[in-house]
């Protein structure tokens, strides 16, 4: 099968789920995309520009069995300006985010023209694909409360249809080569997100202040990418734990980024924001032990079965359940029992993404699509 994708914002999470899928498919893929930037500007020209882009290379003779995209795109907007041909394809949308309910620094700050868009997408489209079903039910519940509040033409009927065409498809990821035994030192420590309001870092170098204020010893690497505003914490943080600290900032390749992946021994996230948990996962098959609030996506993504515990890779989601949570791990660590004497159960969790288990799962969805 081809399939022509767009992603008008093809830059982190987005542009790994593409070059990923793509790489594991069994179809051929024509990827179309734009730089990640301005996402706002990118929501708003795309339609246009790519079916521009697809109107020449129709020209050339190329030709198409679906078409696929991301909650980046005005999918309803492209499907009126692109070629006949075109607009007529079997249409998938993967929800990797939405603008309905990304958490917002002030209540006033939320683009409405985008949220709608996200839903006119969703209804425009054959097939709605989530990455985690926490995310589907907070979008369909937030969708339904966002038509409610309207004047009049709600619509909201269209809720019942985005619902029974939607799917959950978790991103996958690549193996991680097995480390070799750390060399003995005290609890190394990562916090591996973006430097953005939604992963909550002032709770996550609080839980470290108190670690630090008991006299539990540890290492740091805080790595992630960061953008024009950075929240102050991470200055204040990278001065007061200056002698604990082993990586610090963005990771300019994979081999960097793996290699501070494997180095750790616990990966911490403190989100308020969490659709999937990516680098939480991705950490969990370098090797190192997750600890993650008991909200958001993360029950899902670390859930276990009957013979894989996974409930001491959550705490509660406070500073204090955070800070308590590592203290225990450090003196597990200490007693070189960090994993309660399962050392697989991380990999066991995260084996289940690999892009090789992942790939035919969608590949098969889009077969019958079609």
């Amino acid at each position: 099968m081809r399939i022509l994708a767009l992603e008008p914002y093809y830059g982190g999470s987005h542009q790994a789920f593409l070059d990923g899928w793509a790489a594991h498919s069994r179809h051929e893929f024509t990827l179309l995309s734009l730089p990640p930037y301005k996402w706002k500007w990118r929501m708003r020209h795309a339609p246009v520009t790519f079916a521009q882009m697809v109107a020449e290379r129709i020209q050339q003779g190329q030709r198409w069995d679906a078409l696929f995209c991301s909650d980046m795109l005005n999918l309803a907007e492209f499907r009126g300006l692109a070629p006949a041909n075109i607009a007529a394809l079997p249409a998938v949308v993967y929800f990797h985010e939405n603008q309905l309910t990304y958490p917002q620094q002030q209540t006033d700050e939320r683009d409405l023209h985008f949220a709608y868009t996200n839903i006119t997408t969703a209804h425009a489209a054959d097939a709605v694909w989530f990455n985690s079903a926490y995310h589907r039910d907070a979008f369909l519940t937030a969708a339904a409360e966002f038509l409610s509040r309207m004047p009049d033409y709600r619509h909201d009927d269209i809720i019942n249809g985005i619902r029974r065409k939607s799917s959950i498809h978790p991103p996958g990821i690549e193996p991680f080569l097995n480390r070799g035994p750390r060399s003995d030192g005290p609890l190394h420590i990562l916090w591996a997100a973006r430097w953005e309001h939604d992963k909550n870092s002032q709770d996550f170098f609080g839980a470290l202040e108190i670690l630090d204020r008991d006299g539990v010893d540890f290492q740091l690497s805080v790595i992630g990418e960061s953008f024009e505003q950075v929240p102050e914490v991470f200055a204040t943080a990278k001065n007061r734990f200056a002698a604990r600290i082993v990586r610090w900032g963005y990771q300019p390749s994979r081999a960097d980024y793996a290699a501070a992946l494997s180095a750790a021994d616990v990966a911490v996230s403190t989100a308020i924001h969490e659709f999937f948990g990516i680098s939480i996962l991705e950490a969990t098959a370098a090797g190192a032990f997750p600890l993650a609030p008991r909200r958001l996506a993360y029950p899902e993504t670390l859930s276990g079965n009957d013979s894989i515990s996974t409930d001491d890779f959550f705490y509660d989601g406070t500073i204090e359940g955070l800070a308590s949570a590592l203290r225990n791990l450090a003196k597990r660590h200490a007693e070189g029992n960090l994993w309660s004497g399962d050392p697989e159960r991380g990999r066991a969790v995260a084996v289940r993404y690999l892009w090789n288990r992942l790939a035919g799962a969608m590949d098969g969805a889009l077969d019958l699509l079609l």
